[in-house]
């Protein structure tokens, strides 16, 4: 509830701070005096907009300060989602600086305006005269129904599911849209993979067929540089060999008479060695250089397969050639495979709604039994405010759509008259019906709701007699479960409050400021008086006001 509105360089105020308790409490003041603007002012600390038309010295900043009770109001876990510290007594300030920047703080600490919006909604609804448009909001509608339905758990249930459900089928139409853009592609890449596939590439492959070719390409030259250099090796007069057998037998005579001739002639011997060990590797490759003309004609027709496979998908190696061919591979996989991921995302849409669709019946079964109790309530508290013949048609209908909060259709519907049609309430119900109905739906929603504060703005406008009398009545009942604040230009309904207050403008140095204090007892007998008889009170005027607070 609001404990504390404190307002500084605001439009006609200078500086106030006043102190509300819990209960129904009064705001009177002559028309003009600022009760719009002190509405305007805790609406600019809940979050509305702000311009430098709101402050009174340009030069200076405008700070509005609301300390708001939240101990009995379960608020912990929206702090807790908004990223801030919850405090039982919890302090919102908002300030509009001279060059028209605005900041707003929740216990100190910055937020936005859309939290601050948010936190608006748990905490305080003003109502005014203009405010029984949302009467035909069927999202209205459907919040004061579940109100007395008390679905707040499921509708909290269905809506995570919601959520779900419709991320699902978004995922489930992108998967869909990409297996259609696949599938005009599905046949070439197929090819393409097929292709690759049957090519049956090996890394290494193209290196090692090039350097065959390449052999056989000069088969000719090989034998005959081969068949020359045997015969420089093993010739009988002039050949490698033997002159390496004659060097050895000579260096060996000399070996014995110094260690120098002997490493000499170990090391000729490793060569020797090292020489019959290559002339054998000659003759070997000498003997296995047999030309073959299809082996030719099939390595060249293998490598200019390669070659046409890289020149299609402008590549140069077998390298990457191979990662081609995985990429294809996984695009016809997908392709082939997206079939059954769809299938199985289809599944779980179906395990959604079906969860979905049994937390929906929960709704629409407790809005059915709702219903007949919320059309009795409104129904008898309208009695009591002069329609006595008003009566409500409210129907549930559950479709197979999914709404935001259920699959219900909602039609509510309203007649004024004995024997009149029912209609929506915005065609046959007039300003000051519906300004009654509102009243009535708020004090349904008063005793079925945790909602802190809520503020009346002169909802008794073209209201008299014991009409006046009966809406006194039902502030002061709702102000049993919550804090009701009302301004108001009714004797009767100011009488009924515990708590009284004035505002009034006050002149100094030239300079007119609005002023707001709490009444004293005497103050508000006088207050009365003078809202029933203007400011020439008679005596009759000031029994009658003790009379009504009496």
């Amino acid at each position: 509830m609001l404990s504390q509105l404190s307002i500084n360089n605001y439009a006609l105020i200078n500086q106030l701070s006043i102190d509300f308790s819990s209960g129904l409490s009064i705001i009177t003041g002559e028309t003009g005096a600022g009760k719009s603007i002190l509405l305007g002012a805790l609406g600019l600390v809940l979050g509305n907009r702000a311009d430098l038309s709101s402050l009174k010295d340009t030069s200076k900043k405008c700070i509005v300060e609301a300390k708001v009770a939240l101990e009995n109001y379960n608020l912990q876990d929206f702090f807790v989602a908004v990223d801030l510290d919850y405090d039982a007594e919890t302090i919102i300030r908002r300030e509009i600086l001279p060059s028209g920047k605005s900041r707003a703080f929740v216990n100190d600490t910055p937020v936005t305006l859309t939290v601050l919006n948010q936190l608006r909604t748990k905490l305080i609804d003003v109502h005014s005269q203009h405010q029984t448009t949302a009467l035909s909001d069927i999202s209205f509608q459907f919040a004061i129904i579940d109100a007395l339905a008390k679905n707040q758990a499921r509708l909290t249930s269905y809506k995570k599911g919601f959520l779900q459900l419709n991320q699902l089928k978004k995922e489930l139409e992108a998967l869909e849209e990409q297996q259609k853009e696949a599938n005009k592609q599905y046949d070439y890449n197929l090819h393409l993979f097929t292709e690759l596939e049957e090519a049956n590439i090996k890394l290494e492959e193209q290196e090692e067929l090039e350097e065959k070719l390449e052999k056989l390409n000069n088969i000719e030259d090989i034998k005959l540089n081969l068949s020359e250099s045997l015969e420089i090796a093993t010739n009988e007069e002039i050949g490698l060999q033997n002159l390496l057998n004659t060097l050895e037998h000579k260096i060996a005579k000399v070996a014995p008479f110094s260690k120098d001739y002997q490493e000499i002639a170990d090391r000729i011997t490793s060569i020797k060695i090292e020489m019959d060990d290559i002339v054998a590797e000659i003759e070997n490759a000498n003997e296995n250089v047999n030309f073959n003309p299809n082996e030719a004609e099939e390595i060249n027709d293998r490598l200019q397969l390669l070659y046409n496979l890289q020149k299609k998908h402008y590549v140069s190696s077998n390298e990457e050639l191979l990662k081609v061919f995985e990429e294809l591979s996984l695009k016809v996989q997908q392709v082939e495979s997206a079939e059954d991921t769809i299938n199985q995302k289809k599944k779980e849409i179906h395990n959604v709604s079906d969860k979905l669709d049994q937390v929906a019946d929960l709704i629409t079964n407790a809005r059915k039994k709702a219903i007949p109790k919320l059309t009795k309530q409104l129904e008898n508290i309208l009695a009591d405010l002069g329609m006595e013949n008003a009566r409500f048609a409210i129907n549930i209908k559950q479709t197979i759509i999914y709404f935001a909060n259920g699959k219900d259709n909602l039609e509510f519907l309203f007649s004024a008259n004995k024997g009149g049609n029912f209609g929506e309430l915005k065609k046959v119900a007039s300003g000051g019906e519906l300004s009654r109905i509102m009243l009535a739906v708020k004090q349904v929603l008063s005793e079925n709701t945790n909602l802190p504060t809520i503020i009346f703005d002169e909802i008794d406008t073209g209201v008299s007699g014991e009409v006046s009398n009966k809406i006194a009545t039902i502030m002061k009942q709702m102000s049993i479960n919550m804090q009701v604040i009302a301004i108001t230009h009714l004797p009767q309904i100011a009488a009924k409050g515990a708590n009284h207050y004035k505002v009034y403008k006050k002149e100094i140095n030239g300079i007119t400021t609005t002023n707001l204090k709490e009444l004293s007892a005497e103050e508000r007998v006088i207050e009365i008086a003078e809202m029933l008889s203007g400011k020439n009170i008679s005596d009759s005027a000031l029994t009658h006001a003790k009379e009504l607070l009496n």
